[in-house]
Formats: structure tokens, sequence, C-alpha cells
């Protein structure tokens, strides 16, 4: 844990300051990642791994509605998918601390109660934003090229951090509630069906109808199809609301999120040990 050292005379301030205790959490969360990186790189390594898989193996077979190529199409994807896979590592250490007394400990200390949660999400996103920009070196190496400006490349980037700071509060909520082995597990797994479940890969007018309609409304989908548009790559949407609103409705889904999950892990973060 990070221990705060004092010059001798120096004046201690001694009140709870949420910003300053939340950065002091945020670093030993990525000390821990510095001392043992393996988690780390494989999760990186995955996500690569996936891009290759998909954009290789199977993308010959898929055509995309409106046309385009299918990398081009695919990576936008990837990178939305990325966040939503980011909320696993959340729950997992959140459940961790929990279950190994470290959440405890930060309780009994004179720290602000929302330093814990706001450190943990601040060291997440970071490792999202890594995570993100690998993603991208890869798909630039592999011929992904973004054909609009910086204005637009910029805000592509901010709508899927957007995605990943909302699942950062259902990954902290989940990963308070839900500490056994087996519940962690079941969460875990049942983030792919929902990820697979929206248009990352395939678009939903490839889709039977109904199935179309459950992806399409997947917010993972909405950020997708947003950041297509936005670095200029093929959307695989021809009509419907989202061709037209995809970039709001990639901005509303994450704030809904987040004005239902903040406040639930707040709450579950008040009722440990009550």
């Amino acid at each position: 844990m990070t221990t705060i050292t004092h010059a001798p005379g120096e004046t201690r301030d001694r009140r709870p300051n949420a910003l300053r205790e939340g950065w002091l959490i945020a670093g030993r969360d990525v000390l821990h990642w510095v001392r043992e990186p393996w988690g780390l790189i494989f999760g990186l390594a995955f996500n690569v791994m996936l891009l290759l898989m998909f954009g290789f193996l199977f993308g010959g077979a898929i055509d995309v509605p409106g046309g385009g190529d299918y990398i081009a199409f695919l990576l936008p994807g990837m990178f939305a998918l990325t966040m939503l896979f980011g909320l696993e590592s959340t729950m997992t250490a959140m459940a961790e601390d929990a279950k190994r007394g470290i959440t405890d400990r930060f309780r009994s200390l004179p720290l602000s109660s929302a330093s814990v949660a706001l450190g943990r999400a601040v060291a997440d996103l970071a490792s999202s934003a890594l995570s993100l920009g690998v993603l991208m070196i890869g798909g630039l190496l592999i011929g992904w090229r973004p054909t609009t400006g910086p204005a637009e490349i910029a805000l592509a980037v901010v709508l899927l951090l957007w995605l990943r700071f909302a699942l950062l509060w259902l990954g902290i909520y989940l990963g308070l509630t839900f500490r056994g082995t087996g519940a962690t597990t079941a969460v875990q797994v049942l983030v792919w069906p929902i990820g697979f479940l929206s248009t990352v890969f395939v678009s939903a007018e490839t889709m039977p109808g109904w199935l179309g309609t459950v992806a399409e409304w997947n917010p993972v989908s909405a950020a997708a199809t947003a950041t297509r548009e936005l670095f200029g790559n093929p959307t695989g949407v021809t009509s419907g609301w989202l061709a037209e609103n995809a970039v709001l409705a990639a901005s509303v889904w994450p704030l809904v999120i987040t004005l239902v999950f903040l406040p639930l892990a707040a709450a579950a973060y008040r009722g440990l040990r009550r």
C-alpha cells in the first residue's frame, strides 16, 4: 500500500480529500500491474488475437451492408468490444480486494468514501486507454485507416472511453455484490454473449429481424456504429434510427448506465460489513 510521508514541521492535513486519495489508490493499482505485468500483457495479446482471428479467418466470408472493407468495419467494433471486456477486470479486481480484506483496510483508514472507487476507476480507465492504443496500432499495421479529421477521431476515442467509464461503475457494483468465485465466473461468462449479440462482428441487417433489433439496442452496438461513422469507416447500417443517431445513442447509453450503477456501487460500498 502507498505510504504518505511528511517533512519535519510540515502541517498534516487530515481532512479527507477524495481526489488526492483516489489518485494514491490508483497509483497502488498501477504499481500492482508493474510488479505483476502478465495479466495486463495477456489481456492486450488476447485483444490482438481476436482482431487477427476475426479479421483474417472469418472476414473473407462476411459482406458489409452498404459496401466497404471488412477490416475497416471490424476495427471500431473491436474497440467497443475491448471497452466491454474491461468490465471483467474491474469486477474481478474489486471482488479480490473485498475478499482479501483490502477494501476493509481502506474503510478503516481516514479516507473519503469515494476515493476507493475513484482510484479503481482512474487505474482501469488508464488500462483501457492503453488497450485501445495497442489495438489501434495493431489495426494500422493490418491496413485499417481512419479517413476523417483529428476532431472526429478524438470524439470517437472520447465516446469509447465514455462507454468504459460507465461500465466501470457496473463492474465495481458487481465486484462488491457478487464476491463468490462461482458468481464472479457466471458474470464473466455473461459478458461474452452480450458482446457477441451486437454489431461488433456483423451488421444487424444480416441477422433475423428480432435478433437484429436486440443487437441494435445493445450499448456496444451504439459505440461501434458511432465510432465507425466518426472514423469514416463502413457502418454496416443502411437504414433505421441508428443510421441517423449513432453518436447520440453512444452518448446517452453510457450516461444511463452511469446514472443507474454509480449510486448502486456507492451503496454497495457503504453496505460492506455493515
